[in-house]
């Protein structure tokens, strides 16, 4: 690990030392980056998952930088005496096309078994308890529509799923209908109506943004940074309100939609990542200063 890193002026390390998942790797990982310039960037922090609870906080030392994806945890890492800063997560806020976006549509909905009139509900989440998975199962069922579940189970969820899906009084649709199409999960937003994300506990939630970039209303869960990310003006569905809902679909007001785009454009955008992900570096890099320039700079010790 220390010949790897030792020409890097700079090393991003995502999530390995913020989850306790390989104790051992986030442990060489602290060692060897010990007083070198470093950005820990904390996806989740180990008491925001049940079994992580006792577990203490990650490491810090006065080189490195930390980041985190949302302003709660930003908070949390602060009551532990470690200061970060926070970089919400970006995206390609560019749509595809109507052509492009009706021809993922048509086929993906003919591979569902759909036919024009069905009303379909995506929840583009893993099947785990905390994505709770009963409650995008409920919001479809009060929508009278069928209910997509994109993601696998894991962490032993299985059988729970399992159990779920047998006593549907709807039949539930679970992963591609065949090889992931082309456009990925951004034809699964175009073959969709609703997008569901009822989880009690998301780090950010993808799907959050994704919905206002593909157009497509949300149902959204009652998990803590889902009202940070409101805070931006988003218009969102409540578990609870979703007779709104099922008059938005009787006329399909683009407005709500043209809004919650224009939100994620100008909050959520690649295009202004670089300026943000530039306010944290100097401090980062302050010490690197000294050190002859290597020709990659940057590297990046994954999470695993």
């Amino acid at each position: 690990m220390t010949a790897a890193l030792e020409d890097a002026d700079l090393v991003v390390v995502e999530n390995l030392c913020s989850l306790p998942l390989n104790p051992a790797a986030a442990a060489v990982v602290a060692r060897v980056l010990a007083g070198r310039p470093a950005v820990m960037h904390h996806h989740d922090l180990p008491w925001q998952r049940p079994r992580f609870a006792g577990h203490p906080p990650p490491a810090d030392d006065a080189a490195w930088s930390h980041v985190t994806i949302n302003a709660v945890s930003r908070e949390e890492l602060r009551r532990c005496g470690i200061r970060a800063t926070t970089v919400h997560n970006a995206f390609d806020t560019r749509c595809p096309g109507p052509e492009l976006r009706r021809a993922w549509r048509d086929e993906l909905r003919s591979a569902l078994g759909l036919a024009e009139e069905d009303l379909l509900v995506l929840q583009p989440t893993r099947a785990l308890e905390r994505k709770n998975i009963p409650g995008g199962m409920a919001a479809a069922r009060a929508l009278a529509a069928r209910y997509w579940l994109l993601g696998g189970p894991e962490d032993g969820y299985g059988p729970t799923l399992d159990r779920l899906v047998a006593s549907s009084p709807e039949e539930v649709l679970l992963g591609w209908p065949g090889p992931a199409p082309e456009g990925g999960v951004a034809a699964a937003y175009a073959a969709c109506d609703v997008v569901a994300l009822p989880s009690t506990w998301e780090g950010f939630g993808n799907p959050a943004v994704e919905s206002a970039v593909h157009r497509r209303p949300l149902v959204i869960g009652p998990y803590p940074v889902a009202s940070e990310l409101a805070a931006f003006g988003f218009r969102w569905y409540r578990l609870d309100e979703l007779g709104s809902l099922r008059g938005w679909l009787e006329h399909r007001d683009p407005a709500p939609l043209d809004h919650n785009a224009s939100v994620a454009e100008t909050h959520f955008s690649l295009d202004r990542l670089p300026e943000r992900v530039a306010a944290i570096l100097p401090d980062a890099l302050s010490t690197a200063a000294v050190r002859p320039p290597c020709p990659h700079p940057i590297r990046n010790a994954s999470r695993t």
